[in-house]
């Protein structure tokens, strides 16, 4: 996240049909857009399926991975953020870009994962704030719940020193990767 000449910081869509616009984003605590050139990596691996997919941001934060997504051929993204201010900007960036197909949904990911029924997506992203311990809970929720579609992947971010979290039963790490100060990795279903 870079600050433009306004001072004001901004995000940058790394590649597809809105590749190198800059979106605003909040200069808030905690919120840290996932930086280019993971962001990169991680499309780069996914790039196969992304077209079409069912994406779920699940704590959007800075909605870099969902409006990644979205520009790089997503059918659905939903983007769930807990701060109003931040998901009123995602709100103001979807309209900014003219995207339809992107939701933003202002609520608490574990209350909303709880709370809606739930719907299998195909690629779901979890970037929770690396101080709070919300990624093992979300990780269960998901896949316990039926949240992942068949085939359906799920990638994870975290600080480096803490490291990824051992996959779920009947989950694999298929791919990993450390970039600065954060590990990422994408999980699959074991179908071995």
């Amino acid at each position: 996240m870079r600050p433009s000449r306004s001072g004001q910081h901004q995000l940058r869509i790394v590649g597809g049909r809105h590749r190198g616009r800059r979106l605003p984003v909040l200069d808030q605590p905690g919120l840290r857009p996932t930086a280019d050139r993971v962001r990169e990596t991680l499309f780069n691996w996914v790039a196969p399926t992304i077209a079409g997919a069912r994406c779920l941001d699940l704590f959007a934060g800075s909605g870099a991975l969902g409006l990644e997504a979205c520009s790089r051929g997503a059918g659905e993204v939903v983007l769930i953020e807990r701060a109003a201010a931040a998901a009123r900007q995602l709100e103001v960036n979807v309209r900014t870009l003219g995207e339809r197909s992107v939701e933003v949904v202002r609520a608490d990911a574990l209350d909303w994962l709880a709370t809606t029924p739930p719907r299998p997506f195909d690629l779901i992203f979890l970037d929770p704030p690396f101080a709070a311990d919300l990624l093992a809970p979300a990780l269960t929720r998901l896949i316990e719940d039926g949240w992942v579609a068949p085939g359906g992947r799920l990638y994870v971010e975290r600080g480096r020193q803490e490291g990824l979290p051992e996959a779920p039963p009947g989950w694999v790490l298929v791919r990993d990767k450390c970039a600065g100060q954060v590990r990422y990795g994408l999980l699959a279903e074991d179908l071995e």
